[in-house]
């Protein structure tokens, strides 16, 4: 069938202004824009977008699509050794010029021979290559290609159709980013539950909502003398490391850090039932065990005699927080306040000056069905009656439980 380009190229167009933008992300564009292509009879076979990214652990990512079935989002982080392979690449070349580059594998062999990515595309029996520059409105320029096996490569009329589409190609793609972006920022800064708030349009003072959550304090021991002492390059590879080892465990458990206050970690795990209250106070625990765990493996990996050994003190404590936007008219923060949350604060303090690794309160022992390792009853500052705090044992299976009268019952559900 021959190829009506200006046709195509109207159709895919009119794709892309109108449905693409609504599809989840840029692999999904890639890959039904690939669909559409062959439908059109531009015989496609691998199609790719590159895009840099903003995101602490990852550097790039690249949406591929194959006529195989290979349908991947790659991201390549910073360290990932992947500038060896982008030296000398088609991909340079075109951030370079901010033209198209094109390798014709069939017709000219030793060209492609040049170039190792060129060079296993025509191993895998590709007959034409051409990269092109997206250009962003911000004015960088990303990556679009398109490969083929038929034979005698690409023609003259497949060219006008990529020359035709890869500007509208480009916007929906960015807009895609920014929006990528944008959760990237507000996940790495007050967490995805929140970030997802914000972008759903929670933005004004006040504006939240009462849930009820576990909350999570931990702080370390003697941090004021130590970031009196150490130097601040020290101190903050020391954060890093305790704020790394708290997040990792509180998100292998299911809750979430909102923020780090110094040297403070504040998390929460949700709960709507009584059921699911107990939950996530189990998961609560579990976090608060996994992190004390990850400490000891630093503790006992550390190289450096310089910098102390890490010492915390976690609170939990449950109940209804108000969970929402407050601060300012032009600066806001998105975060959980009230009693519970003042009162797992204070009983963090607790923990420090008792010297005990974990302290939950009566509340949480409560949700528990279980008071086993009753500490005391302690004065806190801000609240007029005495507070009872309980240090459970956690140095065994917390599977089991940390109560003894709840063990079975414990085993019994795990089962």
């Amino acid at each position: 069938m021959v190829l009506e380009a200006p046709i195509v190229a109207a159709d895919v167009v009119q794709w892309l202004y109108s449905d693409a933008p609504h599809l989840q992300g840029t692999l999904d564009i890639v890959s039904e824009l690939s669909e559409r292509l062959r439908e059109g009879n531009v015989p496609v076979d691998r199609t790719t977008t590159g895009i840099w990214v903003v995101h602490p652990n990852v550097r790039a990512e690249q949406s591929v699509w194959t006529s195989e079935g290979q349908r991947e989002l790659i991201r390549y982080g910073a360290d990932t050794g992947t500038d060896e392979a982008y030296q000398g690449s088609p991909i340079e070349r075109v951030h370079e010029t901010n033209a198209a580059v094109r390798v014709r594998i069939e017709a000219d062999p030793e060209s492609a021979d040049q170039l190792s990515f060129t060079r296993e595309l025509k191993e895998r029996g590709f007959t034409d290559y051409i990269a092109l520059p997206m250009p962003f409105s911000d004015g960088s320029i990303k990556v679009a290609s398109f490969a083929t096996k038929a034979a005698g490569g690409f023609t003259s009329s497949h060219l006008n159709v990529f020359n035709s589409i890869i500007r509208p190609l480009a916007l929906v793609c960015e807009l895609k980013t920014l929006r990528r972006t944008a959760e990237t920022v507000l996940d790495t800064y007050v967490g995805p539950r929140a970030g997802l708030k914000v972008l759903d349009g929670t933005t004004r003072r006040g504006d939240g909502e009462w849930i009820k959550a576990v909350v999570s304090f931990a702080d370390i021991r003697g941090f004021s003398r130590l970031s009196n002492t150490l130097p601040a390059d020290k101190i903050v590879i020391f954060l890093n490391k305790y704020f790394g080892a708290m997040t990792a465990a509180v998100e292998a458990h299911g809750g979430e850090v909102l923020k780090f206050i110094g040297d403070e970690v504040m998390a929460i795990f949700p709960y709507e039932t009584a059921e699911e209250a107990k939950d996530a106070a189990w998961r609560a625990l579990m976090a608060a065990r996994e992190t004390l765990q990850r400490i000891e493996g630093i503790n006992g990996s550390k190289n450096c005699l310089v910098t102390p050994d890490m010492s915390v003190g976690i609170a939990l404590h449950a109940g209804d927080v108000f969970y929402g936007n407050v601060g300012s008219e032009t600066r806001l923060d998105f975060t959980v306040v009230g009693p519970v949350v003042n009162l797992a604060s204070r009983i963090a303090e607790l923990a420090k000056n008792l010297e005990r690794q974990v302290l939950v309160s009566d509340a949480l022992a409560d949700i528990m069905g279980c008071r086993s390792g009753l500490y005391g009853r302690y004065e806190v500052k801000g609240f007029d009656d005495p507070v009872s705090v309980y240090s459970p044992d956690l140095s065994r299976d917390i599977s089991m439980g940390y109560c003894p009268d709840n063990a079975a019952e414990r085993a019994l559900e795990e089962n």
